[in-house]
């Protein structure tokens, strides 16, 4: 399969202050692209986590400040770009049953807004991020791209509505565009909004361990691989218009994580159900587990770092970066 080269691209990341975006925008600089990052305003001019990755990578970058919601702005960062990553979105499942509103403006409107300027700029590749949670409670496992989408949260809602606004301009205007799939997504600089940051600082901090269901299955991959996903949608020739899942295979319960966690810092806290992590029954979603065979074969990817030495390093990040984490509390 023939690539596109980055060296000397003109690349957009949205949402590249965020988790996976961060990570995203050092990949591309260490291959020679030259990234733009949109981040979400503040008036702290805080660029989120997109300040981590190592300086000399940072300064490569051009951060512009703005919001998926303004077309105008979005319309002026995607002009002059090759290929655009569309990462940007509001995430955390537990916020969107309190903000669903908040989730259409950004996760629909500003996914419009960067399709219709793709669109107009004639960008060459979109890739636009999507998510295992579209397909709610499998129906049937390894989850494949042909499962049926089912809106379990407000988030996954959005994620769909966002999917389908993909997936009609390339079939109405061939804007050229790429989903990607991820299934659970995990490592470092990631927020304690997820479950693995926030046991890990849990158990480094306190003698009791709060969690949520230990009951639902996840597919875990490290984001060094998810972002190896990314990048070949972005570059691998000829593949516009399709989905694809990135995802290991392998199932884990969020009890087995929870001890593959826990023994990573060498402590034994004592473990607690707290309601309020409690997804609503009807919105849990209990099982995913991912079928990546069409990356495989058409993105040439597949997850190569196993959970024991993902979950490992992640722990390091964690116990060095405890400041970054509010174990005392739930994080919407």
């Amino acid at each position: 399969m023939s690539e596109i080269g980055l060296d000397g691209t003109r690349v957009l990341v949205t949402g590249s202050g965020g988790f996976i975006g961060s990570h995203l925008t050092e990949a591309l600089v260490e291959r020679g692209a030259r990234v733009r990052g949109l981040v979400s305003y503040n008036s702290r001019n805080d660029w989120g986590l997109l300040q981590r990755i190592p300086r000399d990578r940072f300064e490569e970058v051009e951060v512009v400040p703005g919001n998926l919601r303004d077309p105008f702005l979005v319309d002026r960062v995607v002009e002059g770009m090759e290929i655009v990553f569309h990462l940007g979105a509001l995430i955390p499942i537990p916020y969107s049953y309190v903000a669903p509103s908040e989730y259409v403006e950004t996760n629909v409107g500003g996914t419009l807004n960067v399709l219709e300027a793709c669109r107009r700029h004639d960008v060459a590749r979109l890739v636009h991020t999507s998510t295992s949670e579209t397909y709610g409670t499998a129906i049937y496992t390894p989850i494949d791209e042909k499962h049926p989408l089912q809106g379990q949260s407000p988030y996954s809602a959005t994620k769909i509505a966002a999917d389908k606004l993909a997936e009609s301009f390339w079939r109405s205007f061939e804007t050229p565009v790429v989903t990607v799939r991820p299934f659970n997504t995990y490592g470092p600089r990631q927020s304690a909004r997820a479950f693995l940051p926030t046991v890990l600082a849990q158990a480094l901090e306190q003698d009791v361990v709060r969690v949520g269901s230990l009951d639902p299955v996840r597919d875990m991959n490290y984001v060094a691989d998810t972002v190896r996903g990314f990048v070949l949608a972005g570059t691998v020739a000829g593949v516009e218009g399709g989905v694809f899942n990135l995802g290991s295979g392998k199932g884990v319960t969020m009890g087995d994580l929870l001890e593959q966690a826990i023994a990573a810092v060498d402590r034994r806290p004592a473990v607690e159900t707290d309601t309020e992590r409690v997804r609503p029954e009807k919105s849990e979603v209990f099982e995913l587990i991912c079928d990546a065979s069409a990356a495989e074969e058409a993105l040439g990817w597949s997850s190569q770092v196993s959970l024991a030495d993902g979950v490992a390093q992640t722990a390091r990040w964690v116990a060095d970066n405890l400041g970054d984490y509010k174990a005392g509390i739930y994080n919407l």
